[in-house]
C-alpha cells in the first residue's frame, strides 16, 4: 500500500488554495479598472505573496505617481496663483478654492433647508383650509427660491443624459444603416463630414429659435431652457456613436453575414443576433465620446441657454463679479472635471458588462 507524503499534501493543498485566492484578484481586477482602483490588484498579488516587489513597483507606477503629479500640480498653483492678479485680485490658489467650495456646502445645506420649511409651511396652510371646510382655497405654492449648487449639478446629469439618449436613440440605428448598406452610407457621409464639426455656439441660436416657435408656453413638462440645451447636446454628440456604429457594423465578419443568407433570416434577427453583438465595442466606444462631448458642449449651452445648471452657475459668477466669483468658476471648473470623469466610469462599466472588450 503506497503511503502519500503528509506534506506533499499540505502543499499541494497551499498551492490549491494560492490558485483560488490569485483567481478571485484577476476577477475582481476588472471590476477595479471600472472604478479607477487598478492599484489594488497589485497590492492584493503582492501581500498574497506574488512576486512582491515588482507588484510594489506596480502600485507606485497605479497609485505613487498620479498623486505624487496631483502634489506637484497643487504646489505649483499655490505659488503662481499669487502672482498673477485680475479685475478682481489675485487667483485664488487651492487652499481658497476648498475654502469655497465649503461655503458652497454650506449655502446648498441652508438652501434645502429654507425649501422644506417652505413646503412645510403651505401643507400647515392648505391642511387649515381643509380643517375649515374650505378646499377651494388649497392650492401648490412652488418655491421660488435660487436653486442650491448641488441642484445646479444635478440639473446639467439630467440634461446631459437627457440630449445622450435622443443622440443614442438616433445615431444607433442610422450608424447600423450606413453600416450595413453601402448606399445608406453614401447617403449619410457627406452630411456626416458637414455637420460633425459646427460648434455648439452656431447650433444654439437655430434651436432656440425652433424651440421657442415649436414651444410657445413655458408651462409644460420641460422648460424652454432645458430643451434648448439638450437639443444642442444632441446635435454635438451624436456624431461619434454613429462614426463608430457604423464602422463598427461595417467591420463584422462576412461569414457571419453569409450564414445569415443561408439560414434566411430577417432584417431584425439579422440584426440583433449578428450585428448587435459583432458591433458593440465599437459601439460602446462611440457612446463614451459621445457623452464626453455632451458634457463638454452642455456646460456652454447652459451659459447662453440660461438653463440653470453648472454652465449658468459659471456665467452668473462671470458676470457678478464679486471678490469670491474666480474661487467659485474653479470649484465649477473641478466638479465638471470630476463628473465628466465619473459618466466616462459609468459608460465603461456598462461596456464590461455587455462586451468582452478590456478597452479602457
Amino acid at each position: 500500500m503506497t503511503t502519500v507524503d503528509p506534506d506533499f499534501q499540505s502543499s499541494r493543498r497551499r498551492e490549491e488554495r494560492r490558485a483560488r485566492l490569485f483567481t478571485r484578484i484577476n476577477a475582481a481586477d476588472k471590476w477595479f479598472q471600472v472604478l479607477g482602483l487598478a492599484w489594488i490588484t497589485p497590492l492584493m498579488k503582492g501581500a498574497a505573496g506574488d512576486n512582491p516587489k515588482a507588484q510594489m513597483a506596480e502600485v507606485w507606477r497605479l497609485l505613487g505617481v498620479p498623486i505624487l503629479s496631483i502634489i506637484c500640480f497643487l504646489m505649483l498653483w499655490a505659488w503662481l496663483a499669487p502672482q498673477v492678479q485680475t479685475s478682481l485680485g489675485a487667483v485664488p490658489g487651492p487652499s481658497q478654492v476648498w475654502t469655497e467650495a465649503k461655503l458652497l456646502n454650506q449655502d446648498a445645506i441652508q438652501k434645502r433647508e429654507k425649501k422644506e420649511q417652505h413646503y412645510d409651511r403651505v401643507e400647515k396652510r392648505n391642511q387649515r383650509y381643509i380643517d375649515r371646510g374650505e378646499p377651494e382655497k388649497v392650492k401648490d405654492i412652488p418655491y421660488t427660491g435660487s436653486p442650491s449648487y448641488y441642484e445646479q449639478i444635478w440639473t446639467s446629469i439630467k440634461t446631459v443624459f437627457f440630449g445622450f439618449l435622443i443622440a443614442t436613440v438616433v445615431a444607433v440605428p442610422l450608424g447600423i444603416a450606413a453600416g450595413l448598406s453601402p448606399t445608406a452610407n453614401a447617403a449619410l457621409n457627406p452630411l456626416i463630414q458637414i455637420f460633425k464639426p459646427v460648434s455648439p455656439l452656431a447650433w444654439l441660436p437655430i434651436v432656440t429659435m425652433i424651440v421657442s416657435a415649436i414651444y410657445a408656453t413655458n408651462d409644460g413638462l420641460f422648460s424652454k431652457s432645458f430643451l434648448v440645451s439638450a437639443i444642442t447636446v444632441t446635435l454635438c454628440s451624436l456624431w461619434p456613436t454613429l462614426i463608430n456604429t457604423s464602422l463598427g457594423v461595417a467591420s463584422i465578419d462576412k461569414d457571419l453575414i453569409n450564414v445569415s443568407k443561408v439560414l434566411k433570416m430577417n432584417t431584425w434577427t439579422k440584426i440583433t443576433k449578428l450585428v448587435l453583438p459583432s458591433a458593440l465595442p465599437l459601439i460602446f466606444t462611440g457612446l463614451r465620446l459621445s457623452l464626453g462631448v455632451g458634457w463638454m458642449v452642455l456646460i456652454a449651452a447652459e451659459m447662453l441657454a440660461q438653463n440653470p445648471g453648472l454652465g449658468k452657475f459659471v456665467w452668473d459668477e462671470f458676470q457678478n463679479g464679486s471678490s469670491s466669483s474666480l474661487a467659485k468658476i474653479m470649484v465649477a471648473v473641478f466638479t465638471i472635471g470630476i463628473i465628466g470623469f465619473l459618466l466616462d466610469r459609468v459608460m465603461f462599466a456598462l461596456q464590461s458588462l455587455f462586451t468582452f472588450t478590456n478597452n479602457r
